[in-house]
């Protein structure tokens, strides 16, 4: 039998914010505060198997901002960043709770619809995000304008896998530039 016992106690909070923070980091975009790349991919991760095994549908709405380069690249950087910043906001503000939306890069954004009935949930997603992007944007003292292109995969219809889906709502947002921008277009 033990005669004595010593306890050994250290506070790791500290360590434990630390790296909170570093996880928050690395799955975020650190000009938007929007989910990155890594946490897009983590969460649909999580989100195909439970499509599959529910047997639900899930949309993958690929946005792009029309003439963003021209805006970036003749009022500043800092104008173009104001612009990316008040896009995130309102892309947030049209979605579920149960949605998710990322921001992949440059003017390159990922919404992602888990537990639609029809394709036609997602048009109407997608008809909010093109009303909520067609008011102006005040930044850095200019009025701005642009409009979204957007692309719609759904899974399981246009693919069997992640990858598949999104390169295929990559597809359909191509398509929605080549009809004229300001609009979504289905990947058929």
């Amino acid at each position: 039998k033990p005669a004595h016992y010593i306890w050994i106690l250290a506070d790791i909070t500290e360590r434990k914010q630390a790296e909170d923070r570093m996880r928050h980091i690395a799955q975020h975009d650190a000009l938007t505060g929007l989910p990155n790349r890594m946490a897009l991919a983590m969460r649909l991760a999580q989100l195909l198997p439970e499509a599959r095994r529910h047997h639900w549908r899930l949309a993958i709405m690929f946005i792009d901002l029309d003439r963003f380069k021209i805006i970036n690249d003749t009022l500043g950087h800092q104008v173009g960043d104001e612009l990316l910043r008040e896009v995130a906001c309102r892309l947030s503000s049209v979605i579920r709770e149960t949605d998710f939306v990322a921001r992949l890069g440059g003017d390159e954004f990922v919404i992602i619809l888990p537990g639609i009935v029809t394709p036609a949930d997602a048009a109407i997603v997608a008809g909010k995000v093109i009303a909520k992007l067609s008011t102006s944007i005040e930044a850095e003292g200019h009025e701005l304008h642009t409009s979204p292109s957007i692309g719609i995969s759904i899974f399981p219809d246009d693919g069997p896998d992640g990858q598949t889906v999104m390169k295929n709502a990559d597809v359909a947002m191509y398509h929605a530039k080549a009809a004229g921008r300001n609009n979504y277009q289905f990947f058929t």
